[in-house]
């Protein structure tokens, strides 16, 4: 998997490097590094949404349409409870609320439907997305909030002395794609070399095979919905200092949609390359290919970042369903 996610980030570079020029008729490495930067920090913030989708993806084998909610909901908390006392006391009971709320959610709507089919579980969580949405608003209000995590909010200029024009670096991107990629590096260790992890694979497997060698499948539902809350609650914070806390957050959660397609449902790393992926591609299909679209087709422009993502998902659906990392399911009768 190393090498995998080697090559492909490497082949995202050279692409960035050679596509440029060709689009722009013109050499500015400056100004490529920049758009290629910006590209890997959103596709950090994509992968720690799309993480949250992983990880209960893995346990329970069905897509949570509540991570968006979850995110929402979490970043709601932060903004609110902050506003009557320090931040960081705020994310620390927003985090016991995200713990709470998982384990609800494990006692009332997953524990009756063990074993059932998967579409069960599947409207389950779409359930969970519609309260969550509901009652955030009633608990927490519908307006837009701020989250002030005390970044200076204006660009900075770096290497400057090494390329003509420098490249346009925003701090608080910088300081929440550092955030946001030690928390995804942290997860996917632990889920890889701790006990816990392994159980979770197993149920993930299978949920009456793990049950039977002694696997408490309640106890590592909820520690996997208990992850996924404070996934969503640190994405719901960086993304709500950086657009603010309001319900179209939520939306943000469905970027990360073709990410796990991308990557694969089953997949932590997959996650992880799939958002790099998505982050980069996006940003250098609307900055290089956006303005060759414009000319060859008379268009208005814009707008490519919003269906990027999804056209690349569609293609990696007809050609390779189970995603990058993704184990392929074969039927066997």
């Amino acid at each position: 998997m190393r090498k995998h996610l080697g090559i492909i980030v490497l082949g995202l570079v050279l692409l960035a490097g050679l596509a440029a020029p060709l689009v722009t008729g013109a050499s500015q490495p400056g100004f490529y590094i920049e758009v290629l930067l910006g590209g890997l920090m959103a596709g950090v913030l994509y992968s720690l949404v799309a993480l949250g989708f992983a990880l209960i993806f893995k346990a329970s084998g069905v897509f949570n349409f509540a991570q968006g909610a979850m995110v929402l909901f979490a970043a709601l908390a932060v903004a609110r409870l902050a506003e009557r006392m320090p931040l960081w006391v705020a994310i620390l009971i927003s985090i016991v609320i995200m713990i709470v709320l998982a384990w609800i959610i494990e006692r009332l709507v997953l524990r009756p439907l063990v074993n059932q089919e998967g579409v069960a579980l599947l409207m389950a969580t779409l359930g969970v997305s519609y309260f969550l949405d509901g009652f955030g608003q009633t608990v927490w209000g519908s307006d837009i909030y701020k989250i002030e995590l005390g970044i200076a909010k204006e660009p900075v200029m770096i290497l400057d002395q090494v390329f003509q024009g420098g490249i346009l670096v925003n701090k608080e991107d910088f300081v929440a794609t550092i955030a946001a990629a030690a928390l995804v590096g942290s997860l996917a260790l632990f889920f890889q070399k701790t006990a816990t992890g392994r159980a979770l694979r197993a149920v993930a497997d299978d949920h009456q095979a793990a049950q039977s060698i002694g696997i408490p499948l309640n106890r590592i539902w909820v520690i996997v919905w208990s992850v996924a809350g404070i996934v969503a609650l640190v994405a719901g914070v960086l993304w709500g200092s950086k657009l603010g806390v309001q319900f179209s957050l939520s939306q943000v959660a469905l970027k990360a949609l073709p990410v796990v397609i991308l990557g694969g449902f089953t997949s932590v790393t997959g996650a992880i390359v799939g958002g790099l992926i998505i982050g980069v591609g996006e940003k250098m299909a609307e900055v290089f290919l956006g303005p060759v679209m414009v000319k060859a087709f008379d268009l208005a422009g814009g707008g490519i970042e919003n269906w990027f993502a999804y056209v690349l998902a569609l293609l990696f659906l007809l050609v390779r369903p189970q995603g990058l990392f993704g184990e392929k399911h074969i039927d066997r009768v």
